[in-house]
């Protein structure tokens, strides 16, 4: 009777989550279809962002391509590192920033409507009922929703993976303004160091490039000021290395 129970009640839950199972095996597909035609081709992420420099550098249009590919990255788990270093170098250290730091709150807003999605119902009292694990996830969640802002910023400090935190942040259905304003803040650094990165580099055609000294240094020293930041926070807040 009780081996019956459970099993109605897991039949229940893939009923009530069917759509979701079927949009993470659509997304599982398009991840897999994107890797596939890059190992076909062998195509690496930097030969990637090395084919579309041409479209970027096309005006108004080049930012727009910049924007919606930056944007919809994280649908393919595309890294933002490459794409960030290419509009330093594209459109230079302080417009490559302004750029930057609008197409990376885009795509992180998508990521986190995307795991605010999936999350969806999953720490309702009758979901946990399901399983003990739910039940640590909601303990949790509920400790980012009281502390999200702070919460967020760390994590963006101590340089965890920048899509996987908006996932995370989604899923857990923490609220959106503390997100986004300790996503922006927290990552500013960061993209500082890569966009000037990118900007320091004066050819961009897969040979050694040749680099401009004064910006170089503006990035490395901006890289370890993050670093500093990132070592701060980890000690402030006992959190591992990841």
């Amino acid at each position: 009777m009780e081996t019956s129970n459970r099993v109605l009640q897991s039949k229940t839950w893939l009923q009530e989550h069917a759509q979701k199972i079927g949009a993470l095996f659509f997304w599982i597909l398009l991840i897999a279809a994107y890797q596939w035609y890059a190992i076909s081709n062998q195509l690496s992420p930097l030969q990637a962002v090395q084919r579309i420099l041409a479209f970027m550098q096309n005006g108004v249009w080049g930012v727009l391509i910049y924007v919606i590919l930056y944007a919809v990255r994280p649908l393919i788990l595309f890294p933002a590192t490459f794409l960030s270093v290419a509009g330093g170098f594209v459109f230079g250290p302080v417009l490559g920033v302004i750029y930057t730091i609008i197409a990376s709150n885009i795509s992180s807003t998508i990521a986190f409507y995307v795991g605010r999605y999936f999350g969806e119902g999953m720490f309702e009292e009758k979901t946990l009922k399901v399983s003990e694990t739910f039940r640590v996830l909601d303990k949790y969640a509920q400790r980012m929703r009281e502390n999200s802002f702070e919460t967020v910023m760390i994590m963006r400090f101590i340089f965890l993976p920048y899509d996987a935190v908006s996932y995370l942040a989604g899923f857990l259905r923490i609220k959106y303004l503390p997100f986004i304003l300790a996503t922006a803040l927290g990552s500013i650094p960061g993209t500082m160091a890569f966009i000037g990165f990118g900007a320091s580099i004066e050819t961009f055609d897969g040979a050694l490039p040749k680099l401009n000294p004064i910006t170089l240094g503006f990035s490395v020293a901006i890289f370890i000021v993050s670093i500093l930041l990132s070592r701060i926070f980890k000690k402030r807040e006992n959190i591992p290395s990841p």
